[in-house]
């Protein structure tokens, strides 16, 4: 057993029993129903290696972390100009707050809050014809992974629960800053956070951003120096929500959330790791995988800091 592997299966050991502090997302019905007790950790290392550990490889609901491949893709189809629609700076509000962007007169915080991911799903529905299915290729080409898929299950949940994204959305057309139909906005964005990957996954698919925008695997260039900096400051000061400022105190890792529980983040030019953890805490980020990051961090040394 390699070094990295035993101490993925410490931090297991170790970070299982923080689950019961949390509380699996309610509000989504499929998501209710994942066991509470699971918990998967992979690293994906700059080489290929693979070092997993629990539940590492079961398929989990992505949720809010597909936000991170579809500013990706903006990036990629229209560069700096999503900017003009979508702000770069931390909410400090809920990820699915009207307030905020009513008071801001439509323009999103960032593009990892609720309503600016669907001003994301506008910019691609404008700049790709299919875009959805481009979406889905490109985080399977990603993850080296043909079978990755929306959990059908998780989309009908998200299509009869999802009320206040129908509300963001409706504040977002007000204020002129949505141009396609509510209704395909909204479908694209359901879709989106159904998708389903597991930790292997969801690592390698990030390694893109520890790698200087470059895919490790395929030698693909997905984006450019510049743009790979721009994503992890996004992700270091806005990807766990409103708690984006304790994450980076504790962990010191650009990292995106998702209420489905997982977490993927990355130490440039070394790797990227996932985890995943159904129970919550009150700002909506995996309590156990939160534990699980700071204790790598803290054995490793690793950081950005």
């Amino acid at each position: 057993m390699s070094a990295l592997a035993g101490l993925l299966e410490a931090i297991v050991a170790e970070a299982r029993p923080q689950a019961a502090r949390g509380t699996v997302a309610r509000y989504i019905p499929a998501l209710a129903r994942v066991p509470a007790d699971r918990f998967g950790i992979a690293v994906v290392e700059l080489d290929g290696s693979v070092h997993a550990s629990g539940d590492a490889h079961e398929r989990f609901s992505i949720q809010s972390i597909a936000k991170l491949f579809s500013v990706t893709q903006a990036l990629r189809a229209i560069g700096e100009g999503i900017f003009l629609r979508v702000g770069r700076e931390p909410s400090g509000t809920a990820f699915n707050s009207l307030v905020q962007l009513e008071v801001e007169r439509g323009i999103p915080r960032n593009p990892f809050l609720n309503a600016g991911a669907l001003v994301v799903a506008d910019v691609l529905l404008g700049a790709r014809e299919a875009a959805f299915d481009e979406l889905l290729a490109f985080i399977r080409e990603r993850a080296g992974s043909g079978t990755i898929d929306v959990d059908r299950e998780v989309l009908d949940s998200e299509r009869a629960t999802g009320f206040r994204n129908a509300a963001l959305a409706n504040f977002l057309r007000s204020f002129g800053n949505l141009t396609h139909g509510i209704d395909a906005v909204l479908a694209f964005y359901f879709a989106q956070c159904s998708i389903a990957m597991n930790c292997v996954e969801l690592a390698r698919s990030a390694l893109f951003l520890a790698n200087r925008g470059v895919c490790p695997r395929t030698g693909e260039r997905v984006l450019t120096p510049s743009q790979c900096k721009r994503v992890n400051a996004l992700m270091l000061t806005c990807g766990t929500y409103d708690a984006a400022g304790d994450f980076a105190y504790e962990v010191g890792l650009p990292a995106k959330s998702g209420v489905g529980g997982g977490i993927v983040a990355v130490i440039p030019e070394r790797l990227a790791i996932a985890v995943w953890s159904p129970p919550l805490d009150p700002k909506g980020n995996s309590l156990a995988g939160s534990f699980a990051l700071e204790r790598f961090t803290t054995h490793t040394g690793w950081s950005i800091f």
